[in-house]
């Protein structure tokens, strides 16, 4: 059994973290190399299942469980906080590259475990005597092998605080053990069960938040039970309470989303109505409908991740209680009939919203698409009559072409006539036998082809250049 003694400075061996440990294990001599270069981040990869070794919990046992968001809190920031407890000033943010680190004392451990929203603080020491089975809610902080202080400055806000109590107890006087522990929780409803192969250990707690933040679990064990049993033990219960709790942020979201989804719907109905009858200019649905897709965008860009987080920890939180293998112990709700009851509605209403916000996005998306193809099918009719109306313009201008060009033809062969006429007038006063009337009126019909034969030619070299 752990004895609580006043911590101590560790030597540098108390100090835990799996890129440590790896390093203090025996290093097989290098011999023929059988296999291709290895892939980038294998032995990352391969150690990732080593991250978070279960810790060995000597019963009886108090287990002080924190949990923060870690939120705008830098590795430096708990590098710093973890550097307060006595002989780790040596700490430095490498050694916390691995998200995790167990610190030795004599008496005690400190364990640090940071996720991506959140970082979990635990201390296991011994179970002070005044606490034991059949004892009327004892207080336990007082116990506390660290400073209050300590405690009080982590960095980060508290998503989660639990006092575990893990202790050995006659299972097979169920009716007396389960009035123990009754008293010791104090005046709630009991949530329990019987969890472990073969009923192994009890788990008893209220999930009722004390006036010092903190909820009370109880675990009950045979005295055959082994260190790294009720290390497990204490694991998969604390998980699934922070686990629990790190769903549940989904749930406040989707309340505040619930109004502006409703009102939403509602316009986006009022358009399509619209679209239906007509009774309003397309561009201007086209303007409420870009508003209303922005809006809707706007939350899922804000919330996505908050509601497929809760999904991800939900499947945890499932997966914990499957873990535990839980029975009923008669009179009291399993902790998960507890939890179906109370987080599945939650959950539920959580995924809802998220199928709401897409579900809306897409029919945006559809009413916009329907209203475009609208203003298309406008717009190509007016294009079309646009089209015609250029189309009788050319044909007008090609006939009014056409006169121009025949008067063209007669006034430029008027002119050449009136050319020969002088030239013939000319040559007749300098004495040639010319009658230039005669002459004249003979060369009209040769004039008017020669003219209209050139203006033809001129035609026909537009048209193949073009």
């Amino acid at each position: 059994m752990l004895h609580s003694q006043p911590p101590s400075t560790p030597s540098p061996a108390a100090v835990t973290h799996p890129s440590a440990a790896a390093s203090l294990r025996p290093q097989p001599e290098r011999g023929p190399v059988y296999l291709p270069a290895n892939a980038q981040q294998r032995h990352e990869l391969h150690n990732e299942v080593h991250a978070r070794p279960s810790a060995r919990v000597r019963l009886p046992a108090l287990v002080i469980y924190v949990a923060v968001l870690n939120e705008g809190v830098s590795r430096a920031d708990e590098c710093a906080h973890l550097q307060r407890l006595p002989g780790q000033q040596h700490l430095t943010t490498d050694d916390l590259a691995d998200n995790f680190l167990r610190l030795r004392y004599p008496g005690h451990t400190v364990k640090w475990e940071r996720h991506s929203e959140f970082t979990r603080y635990s201390i296991v020491q011994p179970l002070p005597e005044h606490a034991l089975l059949g004892a009327s809610d004892p207080e336990l902080l007082s116990a506390l092998v660290l400073p209050p202080d300590w405690l009080r400055d982590i960095p980060g806000q508290t998503i989660a605080a639990v006092k575990l109590v893990m202790l050995h107890g006659d299972l097979t006087q169920r009716d007396s053990t389960m009035a123990q522990a009754r008293h010791w929780l104090g005046d709630h409803a009991l949530v329990a069960s019987v969890i472990g192969n073969n009923g192994h250990s009890w788990a008893v707690t209220d999930f009722a938040l004390r006036d010092s933040g903190f909820e009370r679990m109880l675990v009950i064990a045979p005295e055959s039970t082994t260190d790294t049993r009720a290390g497990r033990i204490a694991q998969r219960m604390l998980e699934l309470e922070t686990y629990r709790l790190m769903a549940l942020r989904g749930l406040p979201v989707a309340k505040q989303l619930m109004p502006m989804l409703t009102a939403t719907e509602r316009e986006l109905a009022d358009i399509t109505g619209q679209i239906e009858r007509g009774s309003e200019s397309d561009p201007q649905l086209l303007n409420h409908l870009a508003t209303l897709a922005a809006r809707v965008e706007q939350a899922i860009a804000s919330h996505a991740y908050r509601f497929a987080a809760s999904s991800a920890y939900h499947g945890i939180v499932s997966q914990r209680i499957a873990e535990l293998r839980e029975r009923a112990i008669p009179g009291t709700t399993t902790i998960g009939e507890f939890m179906n009851r109370r987080l599945s509605p939650a959950m539920a209403t959580v995924s809802a919203t998220a199928n709401r916000l897409s579900s809306l996005s897409e029919r945006i998306t559809r009413a916009t698409a329907l209203l475009r193809t609208r203003v298309d099918i406008a717009t190509e009719t007016q294009n079309q009559l646009l089209l015609e109306k250029l189309t009788k313009g050319q044909d007008l201008q090609l006939r009014l072409q056409s006169t121009v060009e025949g008067l063209s033809i007669a006034a430029i062969s008027y002119y050449v006539v009136s050319l020969l006429l002088y030239v013939g007038k000319a040559g007749k006063a300098m004495g040639l036998p010319i009658h230039p009337e005669m002459a004249a009126g003979a060369a009209i019909p040769l004039v008017l082809w020669a003219v209209w034969r050139t203006t033809r030619r001129i035609h026909e070299k537009l048209h193949a250049e073009h």
